[in-house]
C-alpha cells in the first residue's frame, strides 16, 4: 500500500503526539517530512535508503524523515498501513534518541549505527552492483 505524502504527514503527526513532550525539548527546528528519497550514497546499487536523519547545525536541532525513502521500501515490500505506522514510529524514535543523546553528550546510538554499517560494508560492500 502506498500512502500519499499528506497521509504520511498526518500519520507522523499522530505518532509524534504520542511521544512524551519532553523528548522534543530543545528540538528547535522540529520534525519535518521531506518529499525526497535518500538512497545511501555508499550503496546506491543495494537499494538501501536513509529513512531519517537528526541534524544539529547552524539551523538548530531538527529531524528530517524522508517520505520518498519510506515509499520506495513500502512499494518493494508491499507494506500495510500498520507497517507504515511501525516504520515511521521506529524511525522517529531512533532520531529522537539521537537528539536526546546529543543533548546529553552521549553517542551510544551513533556507535551502534556505525557498527551496523560496518557489518553491512563487510557483507555487501565488496560485491559488484
Amino acid at each position: 500500500m502506498l500512502l500519499t505524502f499528506d497521509q504520511v504527514g498526518d500519520l507522523l503527526d499522530e505518532l509524534a503526539e504520542a511521544f512524551p513532550p519532553a523528548l522534543f525539548d530543545g528540538l528547535n527546528g522540529g520534525v519535518h517530512l521531506v518529499e525526497d528519497a535518500l538512497p545511501d550514497p555508499e550503496f546506491p546499487q543495494a537499494e538501501l535508503y536513509i529513512m531519517g536523519e537528526y541534524h544539529e547545525d547552524l539551523l538548530g536541532r531538527y529531524i528530517n524523515l524522508y517520505y520518498g525513502s519510506f515509499a520506495a521500501v513500502a512499494l518493494k515490500e508491499e507494506w500495510s498501513l500498520e507497517e507504515w505506522r511501525a516504520e515511521l514510529r521506529q524511525t522517529l524514535s531512533h532520531e529522537l534518541t539521537h537528539h536526546m543523546e546529543g543533548r546529553g553528550g552521549l553517542h551510544a546510538l551513533d556507535d551502534k549505527d556505525e557498527a551496523q554499517m560496518a557489518a553491512w560494508r563487510a557483507e555487501y560492500g565488496e560485491q559488484d552492483p
